[in-house]
């Protein structure tokens, strides 16, 4: 049989994310490479009362088909937090329930993307992002980052000499790097891209994991309502029941709707309904703290052992919330290489080249702190510098 593929299946890359967590499966594997909630996080007795309470008191509606948007209810309920928490204007008919905030990009890109035409991402940015804008065969622009967040003056520069269709970007705890923008920096992107027509897709997956417990303002706050925002209960609930949500404007969320309904009908109505009787019945946002407690001290502990054990001449991040650190290696120091050489020792990181959508990276690496516990990631990564240190003085 001759199967004649699509020119966007063919010119789309594995995750490489994906094909990591098959190799790092084995328990004795110290794994830093994904971005896996941690278990005993997740409460699994809370969410077992919730099912087997909807079940007894409505499981026949539960279990049927329901209506594209999703449910009410658990709609009301993030349009409330954007009320409450953010100060935004927001009305649950703005509200779309997803299957993880992942397939807002799939349905971003469909609303907004014909081959040929530009996005703007941050560099590095979230392959999960370029992996899904791919499929629609773009030009990517990249704008770097500081510590404050994207570049403005190269911001600038690539809206002078094009027209993306929109900007896309993560301003709390940034996938890979872990930079949270600041407020200032905030207002002025909104400013420019409001100058420049350019729509702002932000993705907020980590917006809730704010080591100090601070809600910090949306970019979308300062864009006349005309910013579309994603969200995730993956890092605050339960991955595996994959809910998230788009939050976009009247006129947007009509064509969203359109792709969602042509692309699976509605997403898990059960896993809606589980998870609005757990937001009924138990207090989220004291949920919510305890994680930002545990994933502050492990962030703590991984900063702490890598000044006790890199050298001077790598530099890594110091998250502020999240989940991931971002080490940067010494010029010519491959972390495809360091990532063969830890894995065979049992540690796993992922390299930071899949995160630059023009190439590059070559000399950076994303760790994970969320999964691991304190030994693990005293252990785990000694054995990274000492790695380290063996690749540095050992011709390739």
């Amino acid at each position: 049989m001759n199967h004649r593929y699509s020119e966007r299946i063919c010119s789309t890359q594995k995750s490489f994310i994906r094909e990591i967590l098959k190799v790092t499966a084995d328990p004795e594997i110290i794994s830093f490479a994904g971005g896996l909630p941690n278990p005993n996080l997740i409460d699994d007795e809370g969410i077992q009362n919730a099912a087997a309470a909807l079940l007894k008191e409505d499981g026949k509606t539960a279990l049927q088909y329901s209506t594209t948007e999703g449910h009410p209810p658990l709609r009301e309920w993030i349009a409330e937090r954007y009320r409450t928490r953010y100060g935004l204007s927001v009305d649950a008919d703005q509200i779309l329930i997803t299957n993880g905030s992942q397939q807002c990009l799939d349905l971003v890109g469909k609303v907004y993307l014909d081959k040929g035409d530009s996005v703007v991402v941050e560099d590095p940015g979230y392959l999960g992002a370029i992996q899904s804008f791919s499929m629609f065969q773009p030009e990517f622009l990249s704008v770097s980052l500081n510590e404050e967040g994207p570049d403005l003056e190269q911001l600038a520069d690539v809206l002078n000499t094009s027209s993306p269709k929109f900007m896309y970007g993560i301003p709390n705890s940034q996938n890979p790097s872990g930079i949270t923008y600041s407020e200032n920096r905030r207002r002025d992107l909104a400013a420019i891209l409001c100058e420049s027509d350019v729509p702002f897709i932000e993705d907020d997956a980590y917006g809730e994991l704010q080591f100090d417990g601070v809600a910090r303002r949306p970019v979308s706050a300062y864009m006349d309502g005309e910013g579309v925002l994603t969200g995730s209960f993956s890092k605050i609930f339960s991955p595996g029941m994959r809910m998230g949500w788009v939050c976009a404007p009247a006129e947007v969320m009509d064509k969203v709707l359109i792709a969602k309904q042509a692309s699976d009908l509605h997403s898990n109505y059960l896993s809606q309904r589980i998870l609005s009787k757990y937001l009924e019945t138990n207090d989220i946002n004291a949920h919510i703290a305890v994680i930002n407690e545990e994933y502050r001290k492990r962030a703590e502990w991984m900063v702490s052992r890598m000044e006790e054990c890199f050298p001077d001449d790598v530099s890594f991040t110091r998250p502020t919330g999240g989940m991931f650190v971002w080490l940067t290696l010494p010029e010519g120091v491959s972390s495809t290489r360091l990532f063969d050489a830890a894995l065979k020792q049992k540690v796993a990181i992922l390299p930071g080249t899949p995160f630059y959508a023009d190439g590059g990276g070559e000399s950076t690496a994303r760790i994970n702190f969320s999964n691991s516990d304190e030994e693990q990631i005293m252990t785990g990564i000694k054995i990274v510098a000492d790695v380290l240190e063996e690749i540095r003085i050992t011709p390739q």
